[in-house]
């Protein structure tokens, strides 16, 4: 089995800091997540994270004109120039400092950042290869404290930055002779946002005690006039001149311009001058809600300003008109985006990790998503993979579908911290484990709560586990080390088994017999037999505390994951060791800032908290409280590979050595800063589950999917000089189709595989399946899989599926165990295409059912006496149109259809 996984989407979390934006098409989002961007599409229902990672936290990300490039700028002032096209990182540079935004300019030859108290225009990045994409133009000074926001003329002639000083600057982004700098006052606090007027010099400020001030420039933008040079400039700018000719990109000398806030009279004389006409104010509620995020969009002149409290406002500019005001969130809200057409509204809440997009004419939700904004703690995937079940601290259950990433269902019925979740074998139920002393069962057709199972007396479940029938259910408690049974079809308490003499750590059915495995913190791990009075028929004695416990695939293995970092192998039936796996040294753990000891020496984390064997039982994977997530070859008991889940340094714990520049005489300073826990900078255990061809694993930043199924992969299978596509191509114009195919998947390239399935004749595809080598099925398998989820040829794939399961069965039968992940992944394709075809049957059967019910209800009418004599009662029928619908023709546009 391969283990070349890769990073493949986060899920549960949707917004963790920074700034907000729009595509160009104004269909997707770019929403900042930790350490990485996800990209929302809104119209296809979708979300795909990048995979590309900072240091730290992403604090502001820069969006290029034509949506191509992105600079990306974490918390530490590292930025990387991200494609947006190929997903890959093109130049990585340090800002030498904390930046606190970035914007390119209009036209995409210009950016500016802001950091500190000044600003620096770059050079932006051309579509050719650089040696150093980042040359530095001018650097601006001006501000006495922090900036905080940048805005550019639709010229991009000139741009405006913000500042904590309470002042707004306008800068000339060219030599112009009129307007060098211009400083603007008027407010009492920080300036929160500052937008140009369309085609104009016009500006707004916004400060963050809620004032706007709108200022009129008495020079319109074609007014400005560049400076002349002279003397050594002039010869310097003439080289420059005859340099740019040759080459369009060529960089500038940098240069530094320095601003005063009050400048001389006579330097202001025959400069371009700003008035302020109006200064508006919003209406507050309570003495906290700040004003703390503001967007403009300069087309339709509308203005969209966050609160603390969570309300943002709509006003239409310059009249300052209140066009809509509601509340989302009981949180600040810390980003504002507003796309292209001014239709939808991104609202990002920092403190719950909510995302929300808010289309403003029609009042509704277009993405609504919110991520468990406490730990997560455990995972479960469906049986076919589709979904994702998740628990956490915060009390909710939230499902997940793997192929659109957007969470489509949250249970909140449990009072407290959820500590174990899992489906049944049917997929359509999830039973939970919660501390507030309660196991409950969801129903994923309606989408409730029909079963809850409680104790006699009150008890906190730490684990829950469900038999392959789905009718037992079994939970283990933290405080009375007792094992509690119930039954799925009548809720009823079947048995209490006692026994164990620690906190019950794990549960797990074995999937081919009635037998349950609990592991416990008092040494031991028992077997207990469902068909036979729930006695126990094994104890497995141990040399530390069991953390963790799981069964094989095929039920002839046990492994568990005890306190001392070990994973040890169990033969149930004889109840002796097989093997051990020392994973003491594979889980590196990082040294917390409150922490005593070293990372070396400290006995925090390394132990696995979580286990899964692998579709084959051949690999198990294993995590804890690390940031590496290890397989292990079962049979070998080695290291096959290890997973580094995060490279996040804004997180606590995930460097093994701390820095000595943070330890003062009066401490630590993470005792002394009052905002390091602001973001939850803590780490958690890493649950993870693997099913064939993905894992998912629960960490601090979200949930993270690893797959196999990577992007742009080129991976050739036998490949020699005589395979090209010419070669393939004029095969099948040879009609030979199996040679066609088999030299496209030694190629493996996906373009062509493609056009040498579909060139098949559909009567044919038997004949060519019965001719295919074994070692190609598994192949073919995997790529009929994948065009499940893209192709419209939904009945050619499944005459290929039948025929090739149906013609290699029996050879496929002795390779079971390499194979099940593709059949998986197959089985998930197509589960989906037949839920989505049911329904569409069956809302056109009830369709169908009711219109021929009406129908023969009028039938029945008609013979009685009409109201309005003959001629009335042989027009046709109005009523609700059921008649005059089955008589419409194709044609027929209008009418009441639904």
């Amino acid at each position: 089995m391969k283990f070349a996984y890769r990073f493949s989407n986060l899920l549960g979390t949707v917004y963790r800091c920074g700034n907000l934006n729009f595509t160009c098409d104004g269909n997707s989002v770019i929403s900042p997540v930790g350490n990485r961007v996800t990209v929302f599409d809104l119209k296809n229902n979708k979300s795909d994270t990048l995979p590309l990672a900072t240091r730290y936290n992403i604090k502001c990300v820069g969006l290029s004109p034509d949506g191509r490039l992105a600079i990306i700028v974490d918390e530490g002032g590292d930025a990387l120039l991200a494609s947006l096209v190929c997903r890959a990182v093109l130049h990585r540079f340090h800002f030498k400092g904390a930046v606190h935004s970035v914007s390119f300019s209009p036209d995409g030859r210009k950016f500016v950042v802001t950091k500190g108290n000044l600003a620096q225009m770059y050079h932006a990045p051309g579509r050719k290869r650089e040696f150093n994409a980042f040359v530095l133009d001018k650097t601006y000074f001006g501000p006495y404290d922090e900036t905080t926001c940048i805005d550019w003329t639709d010229d991009s002639r000139c741009f405006a930055v913000g500042s904590k000083d309470m002042s707004t600057w306008v800068f000339g982004a060219e030599r112009w002779d009129n307007l060098i700098y211009y400083a603007l006052g008027g407010h009492k606090d920080a300036i929160v946002g500052c937008f140009f007027e369309s085609s104009s010099l016009d500006l707004y400020t916004l400060s963050q005690d809620g004032a706007l001030c709108v200022w009129q420039c008495d020079t319109p933008p074609e007014g400005l006039r560049l400076k002349a040079p002279a003397g050594w400039k002039a010869d310097l700018l003439q080289r420059e001149g005859e340099d740019e000719d040759e080459d369009e990109d060529g960089a500038e000398r940098e240069t530094t311009i320095r601003g005063k806030a009050a400048p001389a009279a006579e330097e202001q004389r025959g400069k371009v001058q700003y008035s302020r006409v109006a200064k508006y104010f919003f209406n507050k509620e309570g003495d906290f809600n700040h004003l703390t995020a503001a967007a403009y969009h300069k087309k339709v002149h509308l203005l969209v300003t966050g609160f603390a409290s969570g309300i943002f406002h709509l006003h239409e500019l310059p009249e300052f008109n209140l066009i809509h005001s509601l509340s989302i969130s009981d949180q600040r809200v810390s980003s504002i985006a507003i796309n292209g057409s001014g239709d939808w509204i991104a609202f990002g809440c920092s403190g719950l990790g909510q995302l929300l997009v808010w289309e403003w004419q029609s009042e509704s939700y277009v993405l609504k998503q919110q991520g468990h904004f406490n730990s997560m703690v455990s995972l479960a995937y469906s049986p076919d993979g589709q979904y994702i079940v998740t628990g956490g601290d915060d009390s909710k259950v939230k499902v997940w579908n793997t192929l659109s990433g957007f969470c489509f269902i949250t249970f909140t019925e449990h009072s407290s911290g959820v500590t174990g979740v899992t489906f049944t074998t049917t997929g359509y139920v999830i039973v939970t484990s919660s501390m507030d002393g309660t196991v409950r069962a969801f129903d994923l057709h309606r989408y409730r709560n029909f079963r809850t199972f409680t104790s006699p007396r009150p008890t906190q479940f730490s684990c829950v586990a469900v038999d392959s029938s789905g009718d037992i259910v079994s939970a283990g408690a933290q405080d009375s080390f007792e094992i509690l049974i119930w039954s799925m079809q009548t809720g009823r308490l079947l048995d209490v088994l006692s026994g164990h003499e620690g906190p019950i750590s794990g549960l797990c059915f074995n999937p081919m017999k009635s037998v349950l495995a609990s592991a416990s913190w008092d040494r031991t791990v028992r077997l207990w037999d469902m068909a036979d009075s729930w006695r126990t028929t094994e104890t497995l004695a141990l040399t530390s505390d069991a953390l963790a416990v799981t069964f094989r695939p095929d039920g002839a293995e046990l492994a568990v994951a005890t306190l001392n970092s070990q994973i040890t192998f169990w033969d149930p039936e004889s109840a002796a060791q097989t093997g051990s796996v020392e994973g003491r040294h594979d889980l590196k753990t990082g040294r917390k800032e409150l922490d005593k000891t070293t990372a070396k020496h400290s006995a925090k984390g390394k132990a696995f908290t979580t286990l899964c064997y692998s579709a084959d039982g051949r690999s198990i994977l294993a995590g804890g409280m690390s940031k590496f997530v290890c397989i292990y070859h079962v049979k070998e008991q080695i290291l096959r590979k290890k997973f580094e889940i995060s490279c996040n340094l804004s997180l606590d714990a995930m460097e093994e050595f701390l820095n000595r520049r943070k330890m003062t005489e009066f401490g630590n300073l993470a005792l002394i800063d009052q905002d390091a826990t602001e973001e939850g900078g803590v780490t958690i255990p890493l649950p993870g589950v693997k099913k064939g061809r993905c894992w998912a694993a629960t960490t601090t930043e979200g949930l993270l999917i690893y797959s196999l199924d990577a992007r742009m992969l080129f991976d050739p299978f036998e490949l020699d000089t005589s395979v090209t596509p010419a070669q393939i191509r004029a095969a099948l114009c040879q009609r030979d189709f199996t040679r066609a195919i088999l030299m496209a998947f030694r190629l493996n390239e996906r373009k062509l595989l493609q056009e040498a399935l579909e060139s098949v004749p559909w009567d044919e595809i038997g004949v060519i399946s019965s001719s295919l080598p074994d070692v190609y099925v598994e192949k073919v398998l995997e790529f009929l899989a994948s065009s499940f989820e893209e192709s419209r040829h939904l009945e050619f794939y499944l005459i290929w599926t039948q025929k090739l399961l149906m013609v290699h069965g029996q050879q496929l039968k002795s390779r079971v165990g390499t194979l099940l992940p593709a059949v998986q992944f197959l089985q998930k394709s197509i589960q989906r295409h037949w839920d989505d075809v049911s329904k569409l049957c069956d809302w056109n059967r009830y369709n169908m059912q009711y219109a021929l019910a009406v129908s023969k209800q009028r039938g029945l009418k008609r013979p009685l006496e009409p109201p309005g004599g003959e001629e009335e009662a042989d027009a046709p029928e109005d009523g609700d149109g059921s008649l005059r619908l089955l008589r419409r023709g194709p044609g027929d546009a209008d009418g009441p259809l639904a």
